[in-house]
């Protein structure tokens, strides 16, 4: 003990120099947006290297699963192209009603990207992938993967990005059940990563166990028929007045390694409308 009282009066000043030089950063970071957001960028390149490092050491020695899964899902493309294919030569109006449920894809681009950092077991779960600003991911776009919806880029750096899942409490989707028009808001709690809930579905709705979830396209952030996953459980709100389905997701975000992030070319063109919209209503008021 004596020492260490010896080493502290001998160091003291510089102790304190330093507490307060911590005390001040924190300070300068917390309270000062511009500064904040300088931080969280730096930060986020730095830690977005290493995770990118580490996640390849992992990603090495799951290989055999990585592509085992691989040649499951391309079987399951080649059995739809096969189906695809059969049902064009037995109606002449197929590939009609293809491009009419497709449509509003030509308006989307996708761009690949790697999970180099995950956490499943929080409130507020979040992803970092090797795909940032300079590759034209941009904050708020959505994030697919074979399976589904997997999420929306919360924040970007040059070569990084962060991602709020579907398994965060914060996230939010607007959804509907494919075979109806019903559509709800699809948010999380914290507990299983594979359920979720489909919320504010009325109680008049024919709802079942089964029925396919998927997003309805009132965002800009996803295009319409993108798979979330299916209707495990029905159940009543809070308040009674309205439908919870607990719902599988159909992405297994244990395993999540190669996603795609949406490039949305019309966003521009919608949000432009849209404001001036609320300006004339507002103005109106």
């Amino acid at each position: 003990m004596r020492y260490l009282i010896e080493l502290y009066l001998k160091y003291r000043f510089w102790l304190i120099f330093i507490a307060l030089e911590v005390v001040s950063l924190v300070s300068l970071v917390k309270f000062n947006r511009y500064q904040g957001s300088v931080y969280f960028t730096t930060a986020n390149t730095v830690s977005g290297a290493w995770y990118s490092f580490t996640s390849s050491i992992s990603s090495f020695f799951e290989l055999r699963s990585e592509n085992e899964r691989l040649e499951h899902e391309n079987e399951m493309l080649r059995k739809r192209l096969n189906d695809l294919r059969s049902g064009l030569k037995e109606d002449e109006n197929t590939i009609d009603l293809l491009s009419e449920k497709n449509r509003d894809l030509r308006s989307y681009d996708f761009v690949g990207a790697h999970v180099v950092n995950a956490t499943l077991n929080r409130a507020n779960n979040v992803f970092t992938i090797d795909r940032g600003l300079d590759d034209g991911v941009k904050e708020m776009a959505g994030v697919v993967c074979s399976s589904g919806v997997v999420g929306v880029v919360f924040k970007a750096s040059a070569h990084y990005a962060v991602v709020v899942p579907l398994i965060n409490e914060k996230s939010m989707v607007s959804c509907k059940l494919d075979t109806t028009d019903y559509f709800g808001t699809m948010q999380w709690q914290m507990g299983r990563p594979d359920i979720s809930y489909l919320n504010n579905i009325p109680r008049h709705a024919k709802v079942r166990v089964g029925m396919e979830v998927e997003t309805n396209g009132f965002s800009d952030i996803f295009p319409e028929h993108i798979p979330i996953g299916k209707v495990e459980r029905v159940e009543d709100s809070a308040d009674g007045l309205s439908y919870s389905l607990a719902v599988k997701l159909y992405t297994d975000f244990s395993k999540l390694r190669n996603v795609s992030v949406i490039k949305n070319y019309a966003r521009k063109e919608r949000k432009e409308l849209e404001m001036k919209v609320d300006t004339l209503l507002m103005d109106k008021e």
